[in-house]
């Protein structure tokens, strides 16, 4: 071991994470690293911040310069050096160095590839001309900062977390941003629902949202602005355009050395980032994992599980005589933890969303949602979370959560994320022990909250009745954007009694007059006993209030009262994101 040589393709997480692991597993074997580009190890998550003058220096960007590799690892590492081939008979590859352009012969042990993934440029007349930006690398923010004051209106293609964030920074810049998407709904990674809410917020922070709109062509006009020419044959003006539609792995070394590649264009590896050639380990954006839930293979370009994966190839590359026990770990897959902050909204994920169970052809599912507090209502400050729980409806195991609000969410989502890895339950949940004290929690945690509500509703107390049932096949109600006619077709829809059941809201008159359900009936929670004769015990009753609490109350009452009740989850609250 001492005199193996191991050659890593790529910096950033997940190369420059497993050169460094395996200098401490191995004090005496050779590591190098390939870089193409100048800088080994940089936040690429800071990029949009640096984009908004969050983050100044550029300097602050750089993780791990060479001279600190090779001072503090005994790491050499050569920037600005492309590997263009890899003879896996011979163990070597091909490095061009792109400064002389001359090319030379480097002989491995062992390889690992960690050459990332790049921006999609989508495939748009006039997508090369000046002032079409993507973020990538440094260099691409020095180009996007260089053009900033000349940029008083800038359209970003895109509404993943990157676009989302370089919407808010080019914002806080005094640009004119407009957010284009392709989809009905912001971020992919939430259920359209849910993401109804980050549309709201950041509307409300001067970001005009359009969805729905593809961008057909590109032209420039004589005072260089920018005309996007949509398939709804509408066009908008700007001065400059950042594309931000997703990114691919890059792959093409790997294909050249006719290594397995999956169905999404990364390479496939096993528990070990092991590829299909037993000396080649790749790690990061460009591999392939499968979904802890699904099991299904996905790609996923965080920097989390890439830092996790370069990890776990260096103990498998050393092996049980440096490594010790930990070369037994094995990679688990993902379950897609992320979070995203925009104008003061935090919004989070873990697990799989409730469009990957239904494209996975998972049925047995449920789901909760709720709107507590972060922490107790009488000390101040307290803010709402929106939470969606997604939960086997068998077996009660965790399956997904989405937050969202203004604070406290990222501690929910990754408490509920570690209970996934351990597939726990939604017993579980509510039985979770979490720090309390007025201003940090409630004694019941929004966690809790979430874990009583589904676990009540296994154990047959608290049956719940889905929003797409009183939605069914009413996709002109939820994507309306006048809310009047929303109402009026809901009514006509609702308005035959043999097809659907009562709806009772039980809050208070006032509220009830405020808004409400087209055809709902008005039973405040405080008279609910003395009026149960004015309901139908022919039809199902499905109750609502304001975020569910009471909703639940009431559903007790009816139930115990010989009624066929559900609880509409989340109550109004979660109606408006239905409908918005």
């Amino acid at each position: 071991m001492s005199k193996k040589r191991i050659l890593i393709v790529g910096g950033v997480a997940g190369g420059a994470t497993c050169a460094t692991r395996i200098r401490r597993l191995c004090e005496h074997c050779e590591i190098v690293i390939f870089e193409m580009g100048s800088y080994v190890s940089f936040a690429n998550c800071g990029l949009p911040y640096f984009i908004g003058d969050v983050i100044v220096e550029e300097d602050k960007l750089l993780v791990a310069t060479p001279a600190l590799f090779k001072n503090r690892f005994n790491i050499q590492v050569c920037t600005d050096s492309e590997v263009t081939s890899i003879d896996r008979e011979n163990k070597t590859i091909v490095v061009n160095d792109l400064l002389s352009g001359k090319n030379r012969v480097e002989h491995y042990d062992s390889l690992v590839l960690s050459t990332g993934a790049a921006a999609v440029w989508p495939d748009i007349e006039g997508v090369d001309l000046p002032g079409i930006y993507a973020l990538r690398t440094i260099p691409d923010s020095r180009k996007i900062r260089a053009a900033l004051d000349n940029i008083k209106h800038a359209v970003v293609m895109g509404a993943g977390y990157l676009g989302l964030e370089l919407a808010e920074n080019l914002k806080k810049r005094d640009i004119e941003v407009t957010l284009l998407q392709s989809s009905n709904q912001l971020m992919p990674t939430l259920d359209k629902e849910m993401a109804s809410y980050v549309e709201k917020h950041i509307k409300q922070h001067g970001i005009t949202c359009r969805l729905n709109s593809k961008v057909t062509s590109f032209q420039q006009n004589s005072d260089q602005t920018l005309n996007l020419n949509l398939a709804n044959d509408q066009a908008i003006t700007a001065d400059a355009v950042m594309i931000s539609v997703g990114v691919k792995p890059r792959a093409q070394l790997a294909e050249q050395a006719d290594l397995e590649i999956g169905e999404h264009g990364g390479v496939r590896v096993n528990d070990h980032m092991q590829t299909s050639d037993e000396n080649i380990w790749a790690v990061g954006d460009m591999v392939e994992v499968r979904h802890v839930i699904t099991g299904e293979w996905h790609l996923f370009p965080l920097a989390g599980p890439a830092n996790r994966q370069g990890r776990l190839a260096a103990a498998h590359i050393v092996g049980h005589e440096f490594a010790g026990a930990s070369a037994d770990m094995r990679y688990r897959g993902v379950q897609g933890t992320s979070v995203c902050g925009l104008f003061g909204l935090t919004v989070a994920t873990t697990g799989v969303n409730e469009k990957q169970l239904k494209k996975a052809g998972y049925t047995d599912y449920e789901k909760v949602y709720l709107h507590p507090s972060n922490h107790v209502g009488y000390y101040p400050g307290a803010k709402p979370i929106h939470m969606k729980l997604l939960y086997d409806s068998k077996s009660g195991k965790v399956l997904g959560a989405q937050a969202l609000g203004e604070a406290g969410v990222a501690r929910r989502i990754d408490v509920i994320s570690s209970y996934i890895q351990m597939n726990a339950t939604v017993y579980d949940l509510e039985e979770a022990e979490l720090c309390y004290a007025p201003q940090f929690g409630a004694t019941k945690d929004p966690v809790n909250l979430a874990g009583m509500l589904a676990a009540n509703h296994l154990r047959d107390n608290h049956p719940l009745a889905r929003w797409e049932e009183l939605m069914e096949s009413h996709v002109q109600v939820v994507d309306t954007k006048d809310q009047n006619d929303a109402d009026q077709l809901l009514a006509l829809i609702l308005d035959d009694p043999y097809q659907q059941a009562q709806i009772v809201d039980v809050r208070t008159v006032a509220e009830y007059d405020n808004k409400h359900i087209p055809n709902a009936i008005n039973v405040p929670l405080d008279s609910l006993r003395e009026r149960l004769d004015e309901l139908s015990r022919e039809r199902e009753v499905w109750v609502v209030c304001g975020v569910g609490q009471r909703a639940y109350t009431a559903t007790r009452i009816l139930q115990q009262n010989g009624f066929r009740v559900k609880n509409l989850s989340g109550g109004m609250q979660t109606y408006h994101s239905y409908l918005e």
